[in-house]
């Protein structure tokens, strides 16, 4: 049996290894980007903006002898809304549900207070797992790189350095966790790389470029619901709306003759069909919804569920 037969094969024997693995970092130091590149394809949205990451994401990574769930976590930060809340509220359950913990931090700076603030975070919650300290970006280092100040973060031995554009330190970074995981069985089928659904992964697509092509408040104060996703033959048919907090940002998100909108759908929607590989019909509305992001309710409605508070 060859390597590919091997990862198709449902005969995964005793030596096989399967585990969570937490992607930890403060925001915007490419734990998305690093997750898409370890999987070979998009799964999770990534802009250059921080707390573009919301909710826990699988990514499922499988080999001949391993399962790696990748949880991708928000950016731990200090939060200001409930949405932030919630936020951070993720971050800590993939800590505490994690088999390794995977620490990505930012080789191209030098470690923040954030950072040592993450690793008090580890500490607290995932103490008795194994971590692996990842400094990413290392393109953006300049050739007299020194690590010293980002190997004081942590006192681990498991230490590797990548960068989402050079392929041999994702591949030093899979055969770092592998054997950090506990034996167990392959939980997903081999070609399936996220557990997300398709009207998600479209409010995602929608939101990444709302990001991409906005500025200022407008990232953090938009959401996106779809409210209609049928799929016909040849064709899915969209309708969604994007949500912000006050009407100066939704004139931002239409822009001046609708040209920001139109521009946020063309983009959404070219991406949707190399996705859904089908034409798609996108109809895209925006909406004002006064401080959603501490509006318990709608944040359930879009996804963001936080857990029911009990009645006193």
């Amino acid at each position: 049996m060859d390597e590919l037969d091997s990862i198709f094969s449902d005969d995964w024997g005793d030596d096989h290894r399967s585990g969570l693995v937490a992607v930890i970092g403060r925001p915007n130091v490419g734990k998305s980007t690093l997750i898409n590149a370890l999987l070979g394809q998009k799964v999770a949205i990534a802009t250059p903006k921080p707390q573009t990451t919301r909710q826990r994401q699988l990514g499922i990574y499988t080999s001949a002898d391993a399962q790696i769930l990748f949880v991708d976590t928000p950016g731990i930060h200090k939060p200001h809304t409930l949405l932030g809340n919630y936020m951070q509220t993720v971050a800590r359950h993939a800590l505490r549900d994690a088999d390794v913990v995977l620490w990505i931090v930012d080789a191209s700076s030098a470690p923040r207070k954030a950072d040592r603030q993450i690793g008090d975070a580890i500490g607290q919650f995932a103490r008795h797992t194994p971590l692996v300290l990842c400094l990413n970006k290392r393109d953006l280092c300049d050739k007299n790189f020194d690590d010293s100040s980002h190997l004081e973060l942590s006192d681990t031995p498991q230490v590797v350095t990548t960068s989402a554009t050079e392929p041999r330190g994702l591949e030093d970074l899979l055969d770092c966790l592998t054997p950090l995981l506990p034996f167990g069985p392959r939980y997903f089928p081999a070609e399936q790389v996220s557990e997300a659904n398709m009207r998600f992964i479209a409010a995602e697509i929608i939101r990444e470029k709302v990001i991409e092509f906005t500025s200022d408040e407008i990232p953090h104060s938009a959401a996106v619901e779809i409210e209609w996703f049928e799929e016909r033959p040849g064709i899915s048919a969209i309708e969604a709306v994007i949500y912000v907090e006050r009407e100066s940002q939704k004139g931002i998100v239409i822009g001046k003759g609708g040209r920001m909108i139109k521009r946020i759908g063309v983009a959404a929607r070219a991406e949707l069909q190399q996705t859904l590989e089908t034409d798609v019909r996108l109809e895209t509305r925006v909406k004002v919804l006064k401080n959603w992001r501490s509006n318990e309710d709608f944040m359930r409605r879009v996804g963001y569920a936080l857990p029911k508070r009990k009645k006193a």
